[in-house]
């Protein structure tokens, strides 16, 4: 392989720019010339598709987004599209590709696959940490840092004002970030799509609480939740709680997919970056690459894909020993 493809796709995630730089020195490395798609499957369509080099990738490992940017094709969901997708690869020689993304990219990615036979790696890019297949997906601890620390100033101002503060965080149908964010950030209740929390069972948290005298408290509410955004909740509580309770609420947005990395997300991109080039050249395809206990492995997109991710069910009983 001597001509191989990079992008990225979906929901932009702080790391992105990390993994690329990865990927162009990666395939450097190892004498593999690389091209950078700009607008992930719509670039690919479009044939807007550059050569990258060494110093295409300088200064950007601490920035966020992705200098190659991100859309959602749905040109590409098409045969059609897919077939002047593949043409625009033919184009400039390309043979493999590997793809920055989440489940909505690596389906494209097999259906690619299974149609053209362009093999491609992934690399587990997105804030919501709902791949099968990693512990941690790039994007992932940044997001949850910027909701702490969100989360620490509005507790202020809670307890300031003696306030219940209802906090919507993303994560789509995961309920990773509401989990990390708010055990971190002391909440009394956390609420994500995994586990039925109902409005009153809330409720009976912030009466004890109350009944407690606490002055202020912290309730995050993912996304996704069966019960509602957070806006939904707060109302249903209003409504139904006995309790003198000054109720606000706040939806942190999309906040939590800018910034500059973290660290740990700088590595794990590298390290990701780095492995999916690798694979792709070791004869891996339709693969992501992970990291698993520290070792990097290589999943399947059909499990990556099918297969849903568990929550630590022993960090929903710690959150609410402590929280109480």
């Amino acid at each position: 392989m001597k001509k191989i493809a990079v992008f990225t796709s979906g929901g932009d995630a702080p790391g992105m720019n990390a993994c690329v730089r990865a990927v162009v020195r990666g395939a450097l490395a190892n004498n593999v010339e690389v091209f950078g798609i700009i607008r992930g499957y719509n670039g690919m369509i479009k044939g807007d598709i550059t050569p990258l080099n060494s110093q295409s990738v300088s200064n950007i490992i601490q920035r966020g987004g992705t200098i190659l940017k991100s859309a959602r094709s749905k040109e590409f969901m098409t045969a059609e599209g897919r077939k002047k997708a593949y043409d625009k690869l033919q184009e400039f020689g390309i043979e493999g590709i590997v793809a920055i993304g989440g489940n909505g990219t690596f389906t494209g990615a097999e259906i690619f696959f299974n149609e053209f036979g362009v093999p491609t790696v992934g690399a587990p890019g997105t804030i919501d940490n709902d791949l099968y297949g990693t512990d941690f997906t790039i994007g992932y601890d940044t997001a949850v840092n910027t909701a702490i620390e969100a989360i620490d100033k509005i507790r202020d101002t809670a307890d300031s004002h003696d306030r219940v503060f209802f906090v919507e965080v993303m994560g789509r149908n995961s309920g990773y970030i509401a989990v990390y964010s708010g055990i971190a950030g002391g909440a009394e209740s956390i609420l994500i799509p995994e586990i039925r929390k109902s409005a009153e069972d809330v409720a009976e948290i912030l009466k004890s609480g109350f009944e407690k005298k606490k002055s202020s408290s912290i309730v995050v509410v993912a996304e996704g939740d069966e019960e509602g955004h957070a806006a939904d909740i707060a109302d249903k509580i209003t409504q139904i709680i006995d309790v003198p309770l000054d109720i606000r609420v706040t939806n942190l947005g999309h906040i939590q997919r800018g910034g500059g990395p973290s660290a740990y997300d700088r590595i794990l991109a590298s390290r990701l970056g780095l492995g999916a080039v690798e694979g792709l050249l070791e004869g891996r395809k339709n693969v992501m690459a992970g990291i698993i206990n520290d070792h990097l492995v290589y999943t399947p997109f059909h499990d990556t894909i099918t297969m849903k991710k568990e929550i630590n069910p022993e960090l929903l009983r710690m959150a609410a020993i402590l929280g109480s």
